[in-house]
């Protein structure tokens, strides 16, 4: 059965836009083998909260959990907390707190691998801090991680970006506190692209100087760092880094722009995943890694690709709006049963940038039930103000 659809364009006008036919593809049976992979999950609001409850009632935690445990099922690990859960957009250090501690109970019971965000968002904003208050502010998160026996992922710090004089403040403070957490942490580099206060990041505008920076961090500290996860959408800088990296250290990609080149790398240089693509396209993604264990690269090349013009969709400028993205199609998909985000971050994309989402979804093959995904999207469309309600036919 073909369905069909009436989605607005740039032009303000209403076209029909006929679904692809839907493939069949077979899930993963284990854990995936020739890859580390993290998805970056997000969390689900409580459409019963007002935008401006911050406190534990503003997240359905039911559901945010549930979709941990069904990434699980396909695989993946969790990187949990970080900016795909509005982290420092919405999802405060307290709030954080809950949902960190939530997922690793749950992950002891299912047995699925999760790493926490650890920063200094719970500093205030506006205020220049000194090095050793920020050093302090990163051990409070590391240490509320470490007590349930979390892995760490170690956050850029906005505190840090706005307090740093000169590189060797960024040595000074990633070393004091590599040297008190217990395991070896993922280190993450978060482009302007994504936060604009943390331009300038590792001392430099330049992002060859800042790599050396961020390499010496690296160099110094090999015994307490697992790994990095670059998130400049920059393959080339990508590619540079991880050639020169320490044999310990893995690279985990954060490039939503160009991850299926870069996973797939060749046999002694790829990167690892963690990722927030990953979220919205978890079955389709699955289904590649589990060609790559099976060496098949035509395979993995033929599923992954065509996701690619849906990634660059969701985290085109303003890239840090891509969580409305990743939110809708789990919406869409029937994860959740509204299109609500904490602080109301919904309303952070047009409705033709969400019509086109829908369609690029479908050519991805990331629509789990298009018919579902028709009746849903046909929702926003009314609310939106498209067209009359009765014009609305869902198939």
């Amino acid at each position: 059965m073909s369905y069909e659809i009436n989605l607005p364009n740039q032009e303000g006008k209403v076209t029909t836009y006929k679904l692809n036919e839907q493939k069949d593809f077979q899930l993963p049976e284990k854990p995936f083998q020739s890859r580390i992979a993290y998805a970056a999950a997000h969390v689900v609001f409580n459409p019963y909260s007002d935008i401006a409850n911050k406190d534990s009632s503003s997240v359905d935690w039911e559901k945010t959990i549930e979709f941990r445990k069904y990434l699980w099922s396909l695989g993946y690990k969790i990187a949990e907390a970080m900016d795909t859960a509005q982290r420092g957009m919405g999802l405060d250090w307290e709030l954080s707190k809950e949902l960190i501690k939530r997922s690793l109970q749950e992950s002891k019971i299912t047995g699925g691998g999760v790493a926490c965000g650890a920063g200094t968002d719970h500093l205030i904003e506006d205020k220049v801090y000194s090095l050793d208050e920020i050093i302090e502010a990163y051990l409070e998160q590391t240490t509320y991680i470490e007590k349930y026996d979390g892995e760490i992922i170690l956050m850029a710090s906005r505190a840090l970006a706005k307090a740093a004089k000169s590189p060797e403040d960024y040595i000074y403070v990633y070393r004091k506190v590599l040297e008190q957490v217990e395991k070896p942490v993922i280190l993450h580099w978060l482009g302007d692209m994504f936060d604009p206060k943390l331009a300038n990041y590792w001392g430099y505008e330049d992002l060859d100087s800042a790599m050396d920076t961020c390499l010496m961090v690296i160099q110094n500290n090999t015994n307490k760092v697992n790994g990095i996860k670059l998130s400049l959408l920059d393959k080339d800088k990508e590619i540079s880094m991880r050639n020169i990296l320490p044999s310990t250290v893995k690279m985990y990609t954060g490039d939503d722009f160009n991850y299926p080149e870069l996973i797939q790398g060749d046999k002694d240089n790829f990167s690892h995943a963690l990722l927030g693509i990953f979220d919205p396209i978890a079955p389709i993604a699955a289904y590649a890694l589990a060609k790559l264990d099976e060496n098949d690269m035509e395979g993995y090349k033929a599923i992954l690709e065509p996701t690619v013009p849906l990634a660059r969709h969701i985290f085109q400028t303003p890239t840090f709006h891509y969580k409305t993205g990743v939110v809708f199609l789990a919406y869409l998909n029937g994860h959740q049963n509204h299109f609500r985000m904490v602080n109301g971050a919904e309303n952070n994309r047009s409705i033709v940038h969400l019509s086109e989402l829908f369609k690029l979804a479908d050519q991805a093959g990331v629509l789990i039930n298009q018919k579902l995904a028709i009746q849903r999207m046909n929702q926003v469309l009314l609310l939106s103000g498209v067209y009359e309600e009765e014009t609305v036919t869902a198939f």
